[in-house]
């Protein structure tokens, strides 16, 4: 579970699908994320319902796919649910899918909605989540563009219809117009649904102004729904998930860092994006010949090869289109798209390889700060385990200390611990503080044989510096260095040196050290304000009469939170509790006086 939870921990917060996977590498569950660190995290927070709860002990690997918005989160969601068919997601019995707007393969096209989709040359816009807002949509192209109405082939006739004579039509089954102004007329739609709709919603936005100043209000209303319906299908028009195009392509894309590179590659199949692959390499050349050598080992390696490949870099192919005709027998297409979709699709990829390059950095650490670390502070060694200590207290009330653990240069999550202080009495004296704290963590590291820092950061200045180093000398740890970090004036108190220590703004030494103490005093804070609020809540339901320590204990365990005892009802709340329905309805009235 905590293997899992640092892994989630370490998601991008950015939008996108995560794939959860069993022992056996099955895809189990499928699910979609506006923010993948904060969705993915949540699985391992908190009480789960039943079904959730069997789901996460099922969980052995978790992978995850950036995509460029929540919508196109959504459209994927949808394929890889279907593709693996995972047994924790809902089963998609009928087999239906988001509507798209057909554009008709005939000399007159018809324009309309669908969710079938028909291979016979027409053209295909979406997929749309909101079948709703498709329909608004699609009624105010009808109203803009002449379009014909009537479905299915069309029929001469001797005199057009109704809509002909309202403008609504340009009444191509009469001869009214030529297919190539008609075509014209096509042409603007298919921009306007392509996701330029800034034209349609000046139009849109005049006709309301019309029709308000005119006190026309419903009809203003109406008008205002379509500009509410343009920027949605605009803001989805754009998504790269879906193109209906048959032909089989792989987006092939790489970010790198000193001699690491990380490719990512979409793959795209009956117009669907339907995986994602990541691959780690060290290569110690550039970016041309890194592509190549990697090219040629995944596809010689038996992975399907696609009819046409798109790179996100630019280099020669030649040696590449060699390469799969005489070896693998295949002539492949390869482009290095500069807009338009295959170029949104190449850097989604890019996009998804940077993410990797990013964890890669960070699970590296910061060599350059700590080796100027060492330097600074005259260490024996690098320290490469920092832990650090803050104290956070209110006028004497709900003192603690954090304890948090930097390994490489970077927060060591499983090493954070918090203090809830017992010998201050109320009294506000941060150096006992310090030596509290300090003794018990360091009491359990010798018992334990946990692994010992290389360095100690107090937040604090000389005065908490001294009560940590009488401590460690006390325990027989005086090997390990303690160092002060003051917030004023950013100064470094060193236990051997009389006066601090400044280092400029920006140095990498000094940017360790302030991630350290920044990282200790946010654990410490929140404790603390934790420790403020239950205080209150509890205070607050023991000022009804009827309830006791014991009763609002039980209130909160019960219910969590004040909004959650609002939510059970007074009959509810006053069986558990064991109270009066006098005293619930007191401590309903009081409840909503605070408005929580």
């Amino acid at each position: 579970m905590d293997k899992l939870k640092a892994v989630a921990a370490e998601f991008p917060g950015l939008p996108g699908v995560y794939i959860m996977k069993n022992i056996s590498g099955k895809v189990i569950y499928v699910g979609k994320a506006i923010n993948l660190k904060k969705r993915v995290s949540s699985y391992f927070l908190g009480k789960k319902d039943p079904k959730t709860s069997v789901l996460v002990k099922k969980i052995s690997t978790i992978e995850h796919i950036v995509t460029d918005s929540e919508y196109e989160a959504l459209l994927l969601e949808n394929i890889l649910i279907k593709k693996y068919n995972p047994r924790y997601n809902i089963r998609l019995k009928d087999g239906k899918t988001y509507p798209v707007i057909r554009i008709t393969n005939e000399e007159f096209p018809q324009v309309f909605k669908t969710r079938r989709i028909i291979r016979d040359g027409s053209k295909y816009f979406g997929p749309f989540a909101s079948a709703g807002l498709l329909n608004v949509y699609i009624d105010t192209i009808e109203k803009i563009f002449p379009l014909r109405r009537c479905r299915g082939a069309l029929k001469k006739r001797q005199n057009p219809c109704l809509y002909y004579h309202i403008g609504r039509c340009s009444a191509p089954c009469a001869g009214k117009i030529s297919a190539e102004d008609y075509g014209s007329i096509i042409a603007q739609v298919e921009e306007l649904i392509s996701g330029d709709s800034e034209d349609l919603k000046n139009w849109l936005n005049d006709r309301m102004q019309e029709a308000s100043e005119k006190l026309e209000f419903e009809k203003a209303a109406g008008f205002r729904d379509a500009i509410i319906a343009a920027e949605s299908i605009e803001n989805e028009a754009g998504q790269n998930i879906i193109d209906f195009n048959e032909i089989t392509r792989d987006y092939i894309a790489c970010d790198s860092w000193n001699d690491k590179y990380t490719f990512t590659v979409l793959q795209m199949r009956g117009g669907k994006l339907t995986g994602r692959e990541l691959f780690r390499n060290d290569f110690p050349g550039g970016d041309e010949e890194a592509f190549e050598q990697f090219v040629v080992q995944f596809y010689s390696d038996g992975n399907e090869i696609p009819r046409q490949l798109y790179f996100s870099k630019l280099f020669d192919t030649v040696n590449l289109k060699n390469f799969f005709i005489s070896e693998l027998e295949h002539d492949i297409e390869m482009f290095f798209p500069d807009k338009g979709r295959h170029f949104s699709v190449v850097k989604m990829a890019e996009e998804n390889a940077r993410q990797d390059i990013l964890k890669r950095k960070k699970d590296a650490g910061d060599v350059e700060g700590l080796e100027r670390l060492k330097e600074t502070l005259g260490l024996k060694k690098v320290p490469a385990r920092i832990e650090g200590f803050d104290i956070a207290q209110l006028s004497g009330k709900y003192p603690v200390a954090s304890l948090i653990s930097f390994v490489n240069g970077i927060p060591d999550k499983t090493g954070y611990r918090h203090f809830n202080l017992k010998t201050l009495d109320g009294k506000i004296d941060d150096f006992a503080s310090v030596r509290e704290a300090v003794t018990r963590r360091y009491t359990r590291v010798l018992n334990e044989n946990l692994p010992q820092p290389d360095l100690v950061l107090i937040d604090g200045g000389p005065g908490q510096v001294s009560a940590a180093r009488g401590v460690l000398n006390a325990l027989g740890l005086e090997d390990i260095p303690v160092i002060g970090l003051a917030k004023k004036n950013e100064e470094i108190y060193l236990d051997r040196f009389s006066k601090p220590l400044n280092l400029p703004e920006g140095d990498p030494a000094l940017k360790i050290l302030q991630y350290v103490r920044d990282e200790t005093h946010r654990f410490a804070t929140g404790l603390n304000k934790k420790h403020r609020e239950r205080d209150s809540r509890f205070s607050l339901l023991e000022d009804v009469s009827g309830i006791g320590p014991a009763k609002s204990r039980k209130l909160m365990e019960t219910y969590g939170s004040l909004k959650g005892i609002a939510a059970a009802g007074r009959e509810e709340v006053a069986k558990t509790a064991g109270i009066s329905e006098a005293a619930a309805e007191a401590l309903f009235e009081k409840i909503n006086n605070e408005k929580i």
